[in-house]
């Protein structure tokens, strides 16, 4: 008889994690990538285009791969986009670019811009080609906070541009949400990082790490000894459930358990729970979930208060999960957290009691009173991540920052209320998307560069 959470590590052994930690959408083939290519309208006003948040010339791209200019293809798409290669295996096309082009008919399929975006980028890499050269030192100095899409992108186009680029990054490892936010499937072989050493090739940046903004350095230092700064903080907060007792042993972040396993050496060693219950409706509950399952537990169900078309997880995303073995019950938000009895170590999860939800008349969430429960050995929480400004409070500069709905205001040009400050991305906008970070970082690189030359 079970007197506690099932709870152990080895659930899986080291060849089925690899098979299953494999990349899940292999590269297309020179033959593949033509056909696909051809099929291309190579439109005037392309809609693709205008869906992409960091305008690459789509058609451009695409008729360099049709007439064999694969690396003229992958210098289209990483001059507008310097992550190109991550935002192929990551970025939400089906609600982008391909949901946009003009042959997603009933009748049709639409060209597939992400697995051709990522031929070209992938053939560059591959051939260890550095296209981008490094203009002439200004003599200009920025400091870069955040090592992440944002300020990775910030950081390249500004040493394109030929200022001294000082990048300060809290973590050990340098590439933030691509590094330690995304599914261990989505970027398998460390391509993080051989994306990061592509992007500092270029020259003129230097990478401090383990260097904590408010712990290590100050905004009004880097203000003092820099011509400009460049604020990519992304989203260090996890929401909680707000519930009681959601400390118990068993209650997890899940952006802390995906960062771990990203990170993970041996992926056997993860303690994984027989059951598993994930709390959210984003991308993360569906990389958490889907993971847990690949690692071997058994049972897995995503709970979400509101229906399917509700979620900000794509159509696609969803039916991912689900085929790999992942129930989502839609309408239930948790109410209560029950324990086993508690024994020396504290009191663990057992399960949770989730209440009905709906719709009133007026559109409002409500619950219906009605309460099921489900048993989970680890449920994980995945109910958004906010931004604390814990690193800039107390400073000088901090009480001229403006702030709005808890993040940086920036205008345009991803200028702050400071006029030698700039932000962007998930500390900005708070959308997770690796595409909208890096199309920030380059604005404001083009905005600092326009005031520095001024």
């Amino acid at each position: 008889m079970t007197t506690g959470p099932d709870i152990t590590t080895g659930r899986v052994s080291a060849a089925d994690l690899a098979s299953s930690f494999d990349d899940i959408h292999p590269p297309l083939d020179r033959r593949t990538a033509l056909i696909e290519a051809s099929r291309c309208y190579f439109c005037y006003d392309a809609p693709c285009v205008e869906a992409c948040p960091t305008d690459i010339d789509i058609p451009s791209f695409i008729r360099s791969i049709a007439t064999g200019n694969v690396k003229g293809a992958a210098e289209t798409i990483l001059d507008a986009n310097i992550m190109g290669g991550m935002c192929a295996r990551v970025c939400p096309v089906e609600e982008l670019c391909e949901e946009a082009c003009v042959r997603n008919t009933q009748e049709d399929k639409p060209v597939t811009i992400g697995a051709l975006q990522r031929y070209a980028t992938d053939d560059l890499f591959e051939h260890g080609l550095q296209p981008f050269k490094r203009a002439p030192d200004t003599g200009k100095r920025v400091a870069v906070v955040g090592a992440g899409p944002a300020g990775l992108a910030c950081a390249h186009a500004l040493a394109r541009s030929g200022h001294a680029v000082v990048v300060y990054e809290a973590r050990p490892r340098a590439g933030g949400l691509n590094e330690y936010g995304i599914a261990a499937y989505k970027v398998p072989n460390d391509f993080a990082q051989r994306e990061l050493d592509f992007i500092l090739g270029v020259g003129g940046i230097e990478l401090k790490l383990g260097m904590a903004l408010g712990r290590d350095v100050s905004l009004s230092e880097l203000r003092q000894n820099y011509d400009a700064v460049f604020l990519g903080l992304g989203q260090n907060h996890a929401r909680a459930l707000g519930v009681e007792q959601e400390a118990m042993s068993g209650v997890l972040n899940a952006v802390d358990f995906i960062a771990e396993l990203r990170q993970a050496t041996d992926k056997a060693a993860l303690p994984i729970g027989r059951s598993i219950v994930v709390i959210g409706g984003g991308n993360t509950a569906i990389d958490i979930a889907t993971q847990t399952k690949l690692l071997g537990a058994e049972d897995v169900t995503i709970v979400y208060r509101r229906g399917p078309d509700h979620m900000s997880a794509t159509w696609k995303e969803q039916q991912w999960t689900q085929s790999n073995g992942v129930r989502i019950k839609y309408w239930a938000q948790p109410r209560r957290l029950i324990g086993w009895p508690a024994d020396a170590k504290g009191t663990a999860l057992k399960e949770i009691e989730f209440e009905y939800t709906q719709l009133d008349e007026d559109g409002r969430l409500i619950g219906t009173g009605d309460t099921f429960t489900l048993l989970a050995d680890q449920v994980f929480k995945a109910v958004g991540q906010a931004f604390v400004p814990t690193a800039i409070e107390g400073d000088r500069s901090s009480e001229l920052l403006e702030m709005v709905y808890g993040r940086i205001a920036v205008n345009e040009d991803r200028q702050t209320s400071l006029p030698d400050v700039f932000a962007g991305g998930d500390c900005v906008a708070g959308l997770d998307l690796t595409v909208q970070a890096v199309q920030d970082g380059k604005l404001a690189a083009r905005a600092i560069d326009r005031k520095l030359r001024a």
